[in-house]
């Protein structure tokens, strides 16, 4: 009888114990907003270049109009978070700072500020964007972009190219969390193969614009919606796998099995989805 007493007066302290434990976080400590300006020149050589971005919560708008590499600013007032611009041989840099431990929260009403403004030249460039929950828009059209890789969590992101891209783009990779992501105008990108990864969240690709080569498109994704764009007379075929899908088609398509066709001419796009619990939307138009 004792000792099942002992145990119980045991388990009690170790309960009183673990409740009085208090976990202190570090926060994050604003200042008055600050800005920071980039300007950096074309790489000397003529060579193509390599721009990284990488942030973390906060906005990005990027889009053409820069006379060197890249210009523009980023407006933050969390001193830590001030982005340093680091150059090796032709690739170029630009990386938030990250609070001490990395970890930190915002203090009770504080208002943060982290947006990134910038403009891309005309220097034929591989661009990559490591991005945490931000929101922003990437206008890309008549930028030369040899290749094109995003990664990003909880994002709400709009990437266009109302342009054609001048020069040839080896591959676009795009990886992200539960999100919102619009992809627009796809041809123009003038890439050949295209790779989209999303968790949960609402995706659209649309294949606008005019295709100067063949194009090989991957969609994974998990418990989402996907709608893929392809205009009218443009060659393409869609084949679905994975989980519960249901499939919605609008406009001309021929459907056997679980491929999806449309007729056309010209190069031609082939896309393979493989999605989870989720509903796709084939569009023509």
């Amino acid at each position: 009888m004792k000792r099942g007493l002992s145990v119980v007066l045991v388990v009690l302290a170790a309960a009183s114990l673990a409740c009085s434990v208090t976990v202190n976080v570090p926060q994050l400590t604003t200042v008055p907003t600050q800005t920071l300006s980039i300007n950096e020149a074309a790489p000397d050589s003529g060579q193509p270049a390599d721009l990284q971005i990488s942030m973390g919560a906060g906005s990005l708008n990027v889009s053409p109009g820069a006379t060197g590499l890249v210009q523009g600013q980023v407006r933050y007032n969390v001193a830590e978070w001030k982005p340093t611009v680091t150059h090796t041989g032709s690739t170029v840099s630009i990386t938030q700072g990250q609070p001490q431990n990395n970890i930190g929260i915002p203090q009770s009403g504080s208002n943060i500020v982290n947006e990134w403004t910038l403009k891309l030249g005309n220097t034929p460039l591989g661009l990559t964007v490591n991005a945490g929950a931000y929101s922003g828009t990437l206008s890309l059209g008549g930028v030369p972009l040899t290749g094109l890789t995003i990664h990003d969590g909880a994002s709400n992101a709009k990437v266009t190219f109302d342009a054609a891209n001048p020069s040839k783009m080896s591959a676009l990779t795009y990886d992200t969390g539960a999100s919102t992501v619009d992809l627009e105008e796809l041809a123009n990108a003038n890439a050949a193969q295209i790779d989209f990864t999303g968790g949960a969240g609402d995706f659209q690709l649309d294949f606008s614009g005019k295709l100067q080569q063949d194009l090989t498109v991957s969609v994974k994704s998990g418990v989402s919606t996907v709608r893929l764009v392809v205009p009218p007379g443009v060659s393409a075929k869609v084949t679905v796998s994975g989980g519960l899908n249901n499939v919605n088609t609008d406009g001309g398509w021929a459907h056997s099995g679980d491929s999806y066709v449309q007729t056309g001419s010209g190069p031609a796009i082939t896309i393979n989805v493989d999605m989870g619990v989720g509903s796709l939307r084939l569009v023509n138009k």
